[in-house]
């Protein structure tokens, strides 16, 4: 069973600078579970079939103008018959005014009311967006994660195969750290991962024989980066004399992480290859593969051989 995550209701309103309009309790002990986020609608007609009291529920113009223009009666009932299922927040837009019915149905079934002056739409595509990053489906991988070009080059690989020295090498090429030895790696979208480093080890890296080293404060703030999207996996891996590694580039390898599927491959070492350059190379390479162009396949074209040697893609699981 997959685990749940949540988000704290007193750290949407700080990031968003809501106004506390009512409160039942404190906003820090109100957790957020749903990644949906409703305008009521046909619940404010009656309609309750489908209410999911987990979703934060959204009041813009229109929701506050059809209270507004039932007589009296009519509006205590729509609005206590909408709190009296619940709603785990409601969140007011645009800075309208909060009808009198509902503050007192909020304080009846205690439920939290916010207000904010961005427009309905606007506020709604924020919130969203917070909440697919906070809520989103995560795991915890070893390996080394840094921005190279622009690309989010998670490296992986063995304890020992050189993976902070790697990353190390292309901080001092000007590139980023984002993460080093645990990796947090988020699921935001069906086509993006966006990785981060747990907070209490963020910005420092391990390396053998020195010790415990603080990148941010040894290269400065521009060395580092909290977030970064994963555009491509490369495993490192003791060179294998036996193996036979691909040297064209016609097979295109993805590794499966959380349903998505991102690009990858396998550089081996040895003494005297210099990886960061290889990785630097990697990542501009897979960025003009992102962009259509693939150097392989305009060589084989050149030589009369790209029908007889047809693109391949394979796709590995993240434990093969």
């Amino acid at each position: 069973m997959q685990k749940q995550f949540s988000v704290k209701l007193s750290k949407i309103i700080k990031a968003h600078n809501l106004t506390e309009t009512y409160l039942p309790c404190d906003a820090s002990e109100i957790e957020i579970y749903s990644l949906e986020v409703s305008r009521p609608g046909l619940h404010l007609t009656g309609f309750f079939d489908f209410f999911d009291n987990t979703r934060i529920e959204i009041f813009g113009k229109t929701e506050i103008e059809y209270i507004d223009h039932f007589r009296p009666e009519e509006r205590r009932k729509c609005v206590f018959d909408f709190f009296s299922h619940k709603p785990v927040a409601v969140i007011v837009t645009r800075s309208l005014e909060i009808p009198t019915e509902m503050l007192e149905a909020a304080k009846e079934f205690g439920c939290p009311i916010l207000g904010t002056d961005v427009w309905t739409s606007e506020y709604l595509a924020t919130l969203i967006s917070m909440l697919n990053v906070e809520l989103a489906p995560r795991v915890t991988r070893h390996g080394v994660l840094v921005e190279v070009h622009g690309e989010g080059i998670l490296l992986l690989g063995e304890s020992g195969v050189g993976k902070s020295e790697t990353a190390m090498e292309l901080v001092k090429r000007g590139h980023r750290l984002i993460a080093d030895d645990a990796v947090e790696i988020r699921r935001v979208s069906s086509k993006t991962l966006v990785g981060s480093s747990p907070e209490n080890i963020r910005h420092f890296m391990e390396l053998r024989g020195i010790g415990i080293v603080n990148i941010r404060r040894i290269f400065g703030i521009g060395a580092v980066k909290v977030t970064q999207q994963i555009d491509m996996i490369i495993q490192l891996e003791q060179w294998d004399r036996n193996k036979l590694y691909d040297r064209m580039g016609i097979e295109n390898e993805y590794t499966d992480i959380l349903g998505n599927e991102v690009p990858s491959v396998t550089i081996p070492v040895k003494p005297g290859r210099n990886l960061a350059i290889i990785i630097e190379v990697a990542a501009m390479n897979n960025r003009q593969k992102e962009m259509g162009y693939n150097s392989a396949q305009e060589l084989l074209n050149k030589l009369g051989m790209l029908e007889e040697t047809p693109e391949k893609n394979k796709t590995l699981s993240w434990d093969e």
